[in-house]
């Protein structure tokens, strides 16, 4: 639900100017609803359930109040506007509702309201939304790196215990894991789409495009860099150990789909298949079981040499294609 009141407000801001004063106002309440979300969710399915849903139904609301607003003009982007607003508002009420049961039941039901919000720009007509391609891609590869940065700060959170040969190599293996996620969207993947979503001349082919590659398929991608971070953390305190089923699963599970989301999301926007990504990510999958016999450096290591040796494998195979992309992006930004 958090990823998705960030998407809406990735989408808002190509047709709202947030330096304007009235628009700036309601972003500044949305986020401190946003922020009072956030401070709930380690309770959410307890005491602050109700408080959650509000606040949730808060983002939402001032995220379709902007979009009414800047539709005043434009009767095609109005109707997508309506269409959002009705499963906006089904899904809040739903979420609501839900804030109300207990156990299993609330489950059930907030799942149910997040399928209703997140199912409705799939019925949506997207040819009335408007997007700067640019703009639009640069975003999400900027939450990338905010993932990427909180993987960084669990390396020094879980050293914090003391800090010895072990924990060194620990920190460094982590790091290059971090390096290598990162190679594996921005040294190609992110220019190509970008340069991809910015030359479709079709609006509702390029809506549509943003909506799966960026909206849908960045969701896996920025949750397997999270549970890499949780794994690369506790692997930190405990470098000598094995690591426990749910650690082992968050690193190694962790790295895993996030290639496959990278083999979707290539799919989708550039139409190819990262055959060496796929074979990577059951690779990992198959090395979970191990993840939890051997130490966890030994498990960190693993997971370093897998990414990096596929990404070895990747610019060897396509140098001439990563050639070509690297260098139209070169003269994108007028280099010399």
């Amino acid at each position: 639900m958090l990823w998705w009141s960030w998407v809406g407000y990735a989408w808002l801001t190509s047709v709202v100017d947030p330096d304007e004063g009235p628009v700036r106002l309601v972003l500044f309440a949305a986020m401190a609803a946003l922020l009072v979300t956030s401070l709930c969710v380690p309770d959410a399915f307890g005491d602050l359930g109700f408080v959650f849903a509000v606040a949730y139904g808060v983002v939402r609301a001032a995220h379709i109040a902007l979009f009414v607003l800047a539709s005043r003009e434009d009767p095609e982007l109005r109707h997508s506007v309506i269409g959002l607003g009705a499963s906006t508002a089904a899904g809040v009420a739903v979420l609501v509702a839900g804030s109300l049961l207990d156990g299993n039941g609330q489950a059930a039901v907030w799942a149910a309201a997040l399928v209703f919000d997140m199912a409705g720009p799939l019925v949506i007509n997207p040819s009335g939304w408007r997007l700067v391609p640019g703009h639009f891609a640069e975003r999400h590869g900027l939450i990338v790196i905010v993932a990427l940065g909180e993987s960084i700060v669990a390396i020094g959170v879980g050293a914090e215990a003391g800090v010895d040969g072990g924990v060194v190599l620990a920190a460094v293996l982590g790091i290059t894991v971090a390096c290598a996620l990162w190679w594996a969207y921005f040294d190609v993947s992110a220019l190509a789409a970008a340069r991809r979503l910015a030359e479709l001349e079709s609006v509702p082919d390029r809506n549509r495009l943003a909506r799966d590659a960026f909206s849908y398929m960045h969701l896996p991608m920025v949750a397997a860099i999270v549970l890499v971070a949780l794994g690369t953390k506790s692997t930190l305190g405990h470098v000598g150990d094995p690591l426990e089923w749910e650690t082992a699963t968050a690193l190694v599970g962790g790295a895993a789909l996030y290639l496959l989301a990278h083999v979707a999301f290539k799919r989708r926007a550039l139409g190819t298949f990262s055959g060496d990504r796929l074979v990577a990510a059951i690779v990992l999958l198959a090395l979970v079981p191990l993840a939890h016999r051997v130490t966890a450096l030994v498990t960190l290591a693993m997971v370093a040499v897998v990414l990096w040796a596929t990404m070895a494998v990747e610019g060897v195979r396509h140098a001439e294609a990563r050639r070509t992309v690297r260098e139209a992006e070169h003269l994108r930004h007028g280099g010399d």
